[in-house]
């Protein structure tokens, strides 16, 4: 139990894989449950992108490195893995989930798993209606540590931004749900230092 959540219960997986080399394969399709992403090391953090769109839960493009394709085979990126998710109910926002975008109610709990030593930092992302990037304030840090691995609820560093950015003109500073229309293109920024598996765990509430 965390939080007072079953984490024994239903659930959907996610591993997020740190590796020193580049993958080659497409890994897109089927039915995966994994992600990889640039190793990095522990004074030397390098970043991935995970490019999100609103759906089922499912993994459309496990490969960080090489062009980023969604579940129906649209090119989003020239480079990032893409996983698709549902806009989190769970979680409060200005405007809530956008209407006819997938939602639907959970928790994220995630735990650093592998050699202990490393760290991953996951910033959502997205950029505003001008073309400027805009990050969250809010992010998930995951440290390995030597013993047994411990979860921590990451929902609102995963599923919102909380920042200030441009609408219409206007600077206005609110939280958002991911997939608002305010701004487009979301993903989380994986700034990786050396963790070789992060485990995500969506729990339906």
């Amino acid at each position: 139990m965390a939080g007072g959540i079953n984490l024994n219960g239903p659930h959907y997986n996610l591993n997020i894989i740190g590796v020193e080399n580049p993958k080659t394969d497409a890994m897109t399709g089927g039915d995966r449950h994994t992600i990889f992403v640039a190793l990095g090391a522990k004074n030397s953090a390098v970043t991935s992108r995970i490019y999100l769109t609103p759906g089922p839960f499912a993994v459309c493009d496990g490969n960080a490195f090489d062009p980023a394709y969604a579940c129906d085979g649209t090119l989003l990126a020239q480079q990032g893995a893409v996983f698709q998710l549902p806009c989190d109910t769970a979680v409060t926002t200005t405007n809530g989930c956008a209407s006819g975008i997938a939602s639907a109610s959970y928790l994220i709990w995630a735990r650093a798993l592998g050699t202990p030593g490393g760290t991953a930092t996951v910033t959502t992302c997205a950029y505003d209606l001008t073309g400027a990037l805009v990050c969250s304030t809010d992010n998930a840090v995951q440290s390995r540590t030597k013993g047994k691995s411990t979860f921590y609820n990451v929902t609102s560093a995963l599923t919102t931004i909380n920042a200030c950015f441009d609408v219409g003109g206007v600077v206005t500073c609110q939280t958002v749900s991911l997939f608002d229309p305010v701004l487009q293109d979301y993903f989380w920024q994986y700034a990786n230092s050396g963790l070789r598996l992060l485990q995500l765990r969506f729990y339906p509430q």
